[in-house]
C-alpha cells in the first residue's frame, strides 16, 4: 500500500518536473557581479529550469537547517529527560531486587494463636462489651 501511495504521488510530480523542464529550457545568465551586468566576472549560463529547481532545493535545505537549529533546545531537553527516565528505571529495578531479597531473608512471622478471653472469638465481646 505504501509503494502504491508513493507511486501515486511521485509519478505526477515527475511528469510536472519534465513538463516544466521542457517548457523552460531557455538559457539564462546567473550573475554574481552587481557592477558589470554586460560582462560579469562571476556568472553562469544555465537553462532556466536548472536555476529554478536549484533555488527551490536550496530553499528547502535552508528551511530545514533553520528548523533544525531552532529545535535544538527541545532535542537537548528530550535527551535529558530520556537519561532521567533511564536512571529512574534502573533505580526501580534495584529497589525491586532489594525488596525481593529482603522478603526472602526476613523471618516468617505467623499470627499468634487465639487464646480464650484475649481475642475476639465467636463467643466473646469486643472492647465496648458488644457480643460479636
Amino acid at each position: 500500500m505504501r509503494k502504491f501511495l508513493s507511486g501515486l504521488v511521485l509519478i505526477p510530480l515527475a511528469i510536472v518536473f519534465i513538463v516544466f523542464a521542457v517548457a523552460n529550457r531557455h538559457s539564462v545568465t546567473v550573475s554574481f557581479d552587481p557592477f558589470n551586468t554586460v560582462n560579469p566576472s562571476v556568472g553562469f549560463t544555465l537553462p532556466l529550469f536548472v536555476v529554478i529547481i536549484a533555488v527551490a532545493i536550496l530553499g528547502v535545505v535552508a528551511g530545514g537547517m533553520a528548523t533544525w537549529f531552532r529545535q535544538g533546545r527541545w532535542r537537548r531537553a528530550a535527551r535529558l529527560h530520556e537519561t532521567d527516565a533511564r536512571q529512574a528505571r534502573l533505580d526501580l529495578a534495584d529497589l525491586r531486587v532489594q525488596a525481593a531479597t529482603a522478603a526472602r531473608q526476613a523471618p516468617q512471622r505467623l499470627p499468634a494463636p487465639m487464646q480464650p478471653g484475649l481475642g475476639y472469638g465467636p463467643s466473646e465481646r469486643d472492647k465496648t462489651g458488644a457480643t460479636l
